[in-house]
Order: structure tokens, then C-alpha cells, then sequence
């Protein structure tokens, strides 16, 4: 008999130690981020990073299909899209506050292509719970905000009036002037040039604008004016909207 409870002591003890290690590492997990560290250190390992804010609270990694973001060490995929082909223009990532509100966002400018008079950027404000700010893109801005009239002046040269936020501005564009010339449209065009960068804790646009004259049935693109937008955070709304509009001719 004493034989027989000795095993069973001995059974249960062996049972006991070899339950022990599994129950105390699942509670681990569960209080961790969900993840285990091998599959935080495989993320990090195969994605490709491409950008860093100044201290590295966030960083931008290449995804199959967009960009995976790391804030302060959580990390959400975004199908935003980026010219991947040059290093000349890598992403600007920054960690700062840009809505006033005393917390850091999250602010990432893409570049999302280059050519011959093009030149663009996108850009993302992303809070720390991974909800993204709405900043109007230049279509949203001169629908709403920009008015324009272009005409071909007696001696061939281009008047343009522009009227943003009701402030008018003119412009003579009298470069080459030329009797023939015509014009494919009376206003002016926008998207060839898109630029955002932070000035002073402030989005801002680089916004170019373009003429199209018409010489012997061939139309060109005409930079004329640059517009410079500053944005400001709209807390009731939770976006931000156009603070001021700045036209200078070219």
C-alpha cells in the first residue's frame, strides 16, 4: 500500500511540473500586444524600412501592397502609395503635433511621382490609435476656395486673375508674346506640382499653377503663379481645412 501511494505522488508531481511552464507562459502572452516577440522580430526583419521620424518613434516599412506603420512600437498596414523606383526621395516621417492638441501625430509625406514639370506628394497626419486626419488634396482646395480667369491680352501676352478666399490677385505672364497665340482653356490648371512640407509645427501646399496657350494648333504647359496653402486643424470637425492662401506670380 505504501508502494502504491508513493507512485502516486510521484505521478501527480510529474503531472503538476509539467503543466506549470505552459500556464505561466499563455498569461504572458495575454498581457503582451497579442503577439509573441519571434513574430514582432520576423515583421521587422522582412519588411523593409524606409523611413524613421528624427528619435524613431515612427517607423515606415515597404508592405506587398502599401506601407506598414510602426508607432511607438504598434503597427498597422496602409495601402497608401509611393514611388518605390527612386532613393532620391524617400519618405519624411515625423513625430510631432500638428492639430494643437498636445499629443504627437504621426505625419508622413510620400513622394508619389517625378517627371518632366511633375512633381508630387501625398500626405498622411495619423493619430496614435491609427485613425488618419483628412488634409483636402489640391482638388478639394481650388473647387472650393480658388477662382481663375485666363485671356489673351491685344499684344499676345496672358492676363490672369485669380480670386482665393476673397483676396483678388493679377498676373501678366508676358513672357515670348506672340500674335497667333491662343488658349486651350480660360482658367488655370493645377496637379502638375503638389508639395507638402511642415513649416513651424504647420501643413503647407506648394500648389503650382499652369497656362495652357496654343501656338499652331500645339498646346504647352505654362507655369504662371505659385500658390502657397497653410493649413489648420479644425477640432469640431476632427480635419483640417485651408488657413490661408498666398498667390505669387512666376
Amino acid at each position: 500500500m505504501k508502494k502504491e501511494m508513493g507512485t502516486l505522488l510521484l505521478l501527480s508531481a510529474v503531472m503538476f511540473s509539467g503543466c506549470s511552464p505552459d500556464n505561466k507562459e499563455d498569461t504572458t502572452q495575454e498581457q503582451g500586444s497579442g503577439e509573441t516577440p519571434s513574430e514582432q522580430v520576423t515583421t521587422q526583419q522582412d519588411a523593409k524600412l524606409i523611413g524613421t521620424s528624427e528619435n524613431k518613434e515612427i517607423k515606415l516599412y515597404e508592405a506587398t501592397n502599401g506601407v506598414k506603420l510602426d508607432f511607438n512600437g504598434k503597427e498597422k498596414d496602409f495601402n497608401w502609395s509611393f514611388d518605390n523606383s527612386g532613393v532620391l526621395n524617400p519618405p519624411q516621417v515625423f513625430y510631432t503635433d500638428v492639430t494643437g492638441d498636445g499629443n504627437e501625430e504621426a505625419v508622413i509625406i510620400i513622394h508619389t511621382g517625378k517627371g518632366t514639370e511633375l512633381d508630387n506628394y501625398n500626405i498622411h497626419v495619423v493619430n496614435k490609435d491609427f485613425t488618419e486626419i483628412k488634409v483636402p488634396e489640391y482638388e478639394e482646395i481650388v473647387a472650393n476656395h480658388i477662382e481663375s480667369k485666363v485671356v489673351k491680352k491685344d499684344d499676345g501676352t496672358l492676363g490672369i486673375a485669380v480670386k482665393a478666399q476673397g483676396k483678388e490677385f493679377n498676373v501678366d505672364y508676358d513672357a515670348n508674346p506672340e500674335p497667333k497665340l491662343e488658349l486651350e482653356k480660360d482658367e488655370l490648371g493645377f496637379g502638375a506640382i503638389t508639395i507638402y512640407y511642415l513649416e513651424n509645427q504647420k501643413i503647407k501646399l506648394h500648389l503650382a499653377a499652369s497656362a495652357f496657350p496654343k501656338l499652331d494648333g500645339r498646346v504647352s504647359q505654362t507655369f504662371v503663379a505659385d500658390f502657397f496653402i497653410t493649413y489648420k486643424f479644425d477640432s469640431a470637425k476632427n480635419e483640417f481645412m485651408v488657413d490661408q492662401i498666398e498667390v505669387k506670380p512666376i
